[in-house]
């Protein structure tokens, strides 16, 4: 492909580097099946395994090969977690351990880049600075500061270069992608187009970091009235594309018993503010936490509970959580017919299996509907519904699936006896009642007379369009049609019966008068006229012939 060789020429070096991972990694066969064999070092160094490849699974190699090419990488191995719906267990477990982290960028390459986002040296414009940074991922990397007013707050910086290395994996991605849909075609079931476009907006938002504050403060002004609950605060005069200031939280991981106790931390009461917060999360506001991992969550004195980093968020339109209520509600309420209807409302193209859906419907009631007490197993119970069932989750959903698993091992691990389904019926029923309120349907029964009187306003302009085109003769309908080649076939054998009839009613009507007393007799009888009535009789006999042999 001419396009992939001027990529490829662009971006060599990366190219190269890729296929090699992929190699070291035992993946060379990825690369051979996308015809990128060009790329792979002579005699194709299978040899070169560690033993620590070989004696892993397909799943850790391609875990491990992620980790190695970076954050792009990272990033798709982290959707991919998340697609339950496409992926198998086996796969989405491995891909869940992918983590950010790597080694720190120096100071003398970082300090520069921080001092000219701040406007003046860090020394200068904080008291307190240490310049060894407290964490460092592929992304980004967080130094604490001290305001002059005393308040210590966080500092993550974006890594140089960062755009320009992603820029150039999402464009070998793309070409890559392309290679796929026509050399492999097995790949189509995992919609891998679908997938980086998702890939492209995820990447673009986690890399300004202003969007990372500003979903910050949806999520804490959505939770404002929750006093059980810290979101840092973004500190405006000190952030940038590339710098995001927030205060610096301190608090206890879920896993450390020993410090919970020392601190005389309550954790179920703990684990049940923090699953009420993340539930209001999705259920009222629609931009939830999507990575409420252990170093994304603490326990504060006072048993309240912190979240932090929302780099990666989910969203759900008004449109998606009423969907996801009526999922919920069907679970809860053990209805099996209701929750085949919403998984079909749900599903993005495929050809949905509606007995296999159905039947999985049935197996999913009889085993939670009385009661979800291990999310984690309900939630690859559904998934493994949806893909026997040939359907396709949305991407948002999908990601509050993975999430909600998430939240539940983390709160598990301050209150083993947490059960989250239990926790959200209480709220499903009330949303469910808002929902179907007096004063909800009205409101829905306005906007939508709001809409028809829009349509009706709009009805006599479309009308003198149609006719318009109607006189000029312009009108254009396109038409898709099943089973064309039988349709075609059936359509010449109509030709060809009509065209038997018309010649042979012709000859009747037209010519036999003429000649029946025209030419040689026989017998008394006209030649031309038994010739004539000959190829009449059998003409009749191929047309009942073949009406009686169509297929």
């Amino acid at each position: 492909m001419f396009q992939t060789a001027m990529v490829a020429v662009r971006d060599r070096q990366r190219l190269q580097e890729i296929v090699g991972v992929l190699l070291r990694h035992g993946l060379g066969d990825v690369a051979r099946r996308l015809r990128l064999a060009g790329w792979l070092p002579a005699g194709g160094g299978g040899d070169a395994l560690s033993a620590e490849v070989r004696e892993a699974s397909t799943a850790q190699r391609l875990r491990m090969a992620l980790e190695q090419l970076g954050p792009t990488f990272v990033k798709l191995g982290q959707m991919l977690a998340t697609r339950a719906d496409l992926l198998p267990p086996e796969w989405t477990r491995e891909l869940e351990r992918l983590h950010a982290a790597a080694a720190p960028v120096p100071w003398e390459e970082i300090g520069p880049r921080l001092e000219a986002d701040l406007g003046g040296p860090v020394d200068g414009i904080f008291p307190g600075f240490a310049h060894e940074p407290i964490a460092a991922a592929s992304m980004a990397q967080v130094y604490r500061a001290q305001l002059p007013d005393g308040r210590v707050i966080a500092l993550k910086v974006r890594r140089p270069g960062l755009r320009r290395r992603i820029d150039a994996d999402l464009r070998l991605l793309g070409q890559l992608v392309a290679l796929a849909a026509e050399h492999w075609p097995a790949l189509t079931r995992y919609r891998p187009r679908e997938v980086l476009a998702e890939l492209h907006a995820a990447l673009r938002e986690e890399m300004d970091l202003t969007q990372e504050a500003r979903n910050t403060e949806a999520v804490a002004a959505e939770l404002a009235g929750r006093e059980d609950v810290c979101i840092p605060r973004i500190h405006w005069a000190y952030t940038t594309e590339r710098v995001l200031a927030m205060d610096f939280v301190e608090g206890v991981t879920p896993g450390d018993s020993a410090q919970l106790a020392a601190q005389g931390l309550d954790g179920p009461r703990v684990a049940r503010r923090g699953a009420q917060a993340f539930l209001q999360m999705v259920l009222d506001g629609g931009v939830f936490h999507a990575d409420p991992h252990p170093g994304n969550l603490f326990a504060l004195r006072g048993d309240r509970v912190a979240f932090i980093d929302f780099g990666m968020v989910g969203r759900l339109s008004p449109r998606r959580r009423e969907q996801l209520l009526s999922v919920l509600a069907a679970i809860v309420g053990g209805d099996a017919d209701a929750l085949v209807g919403v998984m079909l409302d749900l599903s993005e193209g495929g050809a949905p299996d509606v007995a296999a859906l159905a039947a999985g419907a049935e197996r999913f009631v009889a085993r939670h509907g009385g009661g979800v007490h291990d999310l984690v197993q309900a939630i690859d119970d559904f998934m493994a519904i949806v893909r026997g069932a040939s359907l396709y989750l949305p991407a948002d959903l999908a990601l509050l699936f993975k999430a909600l698993a998430t939240a539940d091992g983390m709160l598990r691990r301050l209150d083993p006896a947490l059960d989250l389904v239990a926790t959200v019926a209480p709220m499903v029923r009330s949303a469910m009642a808002a929902r179907y309120s007096a004063g909800a349907v009205g409101a829905r029964g306005r906007a939508a007379a709001a809409q028809l009187y829009d349509m009706a306003g709009d009805l006599p302009q479309v009308l003198r369009l149609v006719l318009h085109h109607l006189k000029q003769g312009r009108v254009h309908a396109e038409v898709e049609v099943r089973h064309f080649d039988r349709i075609a076939d059936a359509l010449e054998r109509a030709a060809t019966r009509l065209a038997i009839a018309i010649v042979a009613a012709a000859f009747v009507l037209g010519l036999a008068p003429r000649v029946l007393g025209w030419g040689p007799t026989w017998g008394g009888i006209p030649v031309f006229g038994l010739l004539g009535l000959a190829l009449t009789v059998a003409a009749l006999i191929v047309l009942l012939w073949t009406f009686r042999h169509r297929r």
